[in-house]
């Protein structure tokens, strides 16, 4: 789909190309989503640019995805989508500056750009020009990771307050343990396409900056250079959260072993337990004729019933004492 935008008194506005024949000069945003052949070929000859396909928009070289070409700036990110949902995914978006129109390519729809669109249709400041454009796609990029750290370090704070809860010597069961770790394992997801997403964003701002072609200057050097703050500062918590991850994972794992441990512990226990009463089961079964209180009709069974209790009962009485219980 092509969306062509172009600078109005009250804000950004949408227009339609006239049946895929030209692009409005006036156009100062053109934006590809899943775009056609014929639509990226519309582009290409409007503004003289070659539109990247999907599979050069996947390429993680810097030198495939940030350069300049007869003028124009190719920036590709990786941008974090589906965060709302069971499963997030990580997604290609190109930014082409070139003159005074910006030219994005993507293949999904993300909450970022939606979110974008209906602030600039209200507020013409955010697209007095294609930076300034470029500068809002960003900030809402770097909003919407915002959010994501700060949900996933709420999440985070839950899990740990639950495994390291100071309620004696319970511990929660393997069913709770299971969960615990599938949902440690979904938020260590969410922080890794947060952590990618930032660092393809800082990289991206950077080589902006860098740019003598960009044109960025005054207030807008301003602004991008606290997106790079930002960017840099979500960053570091971003490495903070991921560490946490990898110890409320370890925790998790301990616990297992700790539940494992106390059940083998009760086996272990119960066959020590019944251990001397087998062995004097075994003793009273054989055909001894010496053996005591074997006369009579229920001696023998009396007395081997006593010292089996018996037995068991000082077992018992030497492994508490012995602080193995």
């Amino acid at each position: 789909m092509l969306s062509v935008f172009v600078a109005q008194a009250h804000g950004l506005a949408r227009v339609e190309p006239e049946k895929l024949a030209s692009i409005q000069p006036n156009a100062i945003w053109v934006d590809l989503l899943e775009g056609t052949p014929e639509e990226e070929r519309l582009v290409e000859s409007a503004f003289g640019i070659k539109v990247p396909t999907r599979e050069e928009m996947k390429e993680i070289e810097a030198s495939n995805r940030l350069y300049e070409d007869n003028g124009a700036l190719y920036m590709t990110a990786t941008i974090a989508a589906r965060l709302d949902t069971d499963r997030p995914v990580s997604v290609a978006v190109t930014f082409i500056l070139v003159g005074q129109h910006l030219v994005t390519s993507r293949y999904l729809d993300t909450k970022s750009f939606q979110q974008f669109i209906a602030y600039a249709q209200r507020h013409p400041a955010a697209c007095q020009s294609p930076l300034a454009i470029l500068a809002g796609i960003m900030e809402a990029f770097t909003e919407r990771i915002a959010d994501l750290l700060e949900r996933v370090g709420l999440d985070l704070d839950t899990l740990s307050g639950s495994i390291f809860a100071r309620n004696g010597n319970r511990t929660p069961n393997s069913r709770n343990l299971r969960a615990m770790i599938e949902n440690i394992g979904f938020s260590g997801e969410l922080n890794s396409k947060a952590r990618e997403s930032l660092v393809s964003l800082g990289r991206l701002l950077m080589f902006v900056q860098q740019s003598g072609n960009s044109g960025i200057r005054g207030e807008l050097r301003d602004r991008f250079r606290s997106i790079s703050r930002d960017v840099i500062s979500l960053s570091d918590h971003a490495t903070f959260l991921g560490g946490k991850v990898s110890f409320l994972l370890e925790a998790t794992l301990g616990l297992i072993s700790v539940e494992q441990n106390n059940i083998i512990k009760i086996f272990s226990v119960a066959a020590v337990l019944f251990l001397p009463p087998t062995l004097i089961a075994s003793i009273y079964g054989m055909n001894f004729n010496l053996l005591p209180d074997l006369p009579g009709e229920y001696g023998n069974f009396a007395f081997s019933i006593g010292l089996m209790v018996a037995s068991m009962g000082i077992t018992y009485a030497l492994f508490k004492r012995k602080g193995w219980l």
